[in-house]
């Protein structure tokens, strides 16, 4: 985790943010997914956003938005999940 230092390596590559958060009104609504966060309950709609970044080369991110359920998660997205999008 972290933003480089102005000497770091040009290798660089880090999660520069947390892993996602709640959906409601505002751009980040609890719960944050951080260390010592909150347990996340049945009902609860939330983002999951992991993303890496090289301070060479730049980043990605990918975010997915899901429900939690009784069994574990329903996500939302419906988007094609690799790289080549033919």
């Amino acid at each position: 985790m972290g933003i480089p230092g102005a000497d770091a390596p040009e290798s660089f590559t880090s999660m520069t943010h947390g892993t996602g958060h709640g959906l409601g009104l505002e751009v980040h609504e609890p719960p944050l997914f951080a260390a010592g966060g909150p347990e996340l309950v049945e009902g609860d709609v939330v983002t999951i956003e992991p993303g890496l970044y090289c301070k060479a080369i730049g980043g990605i991110r990918v975010e997915d938005m899901v429900v939690v359920t009784q069994e574990g998660c329903e996500n939302l997205n419906h988007l094609h999940e690799g790289l080549c999008w033919k």
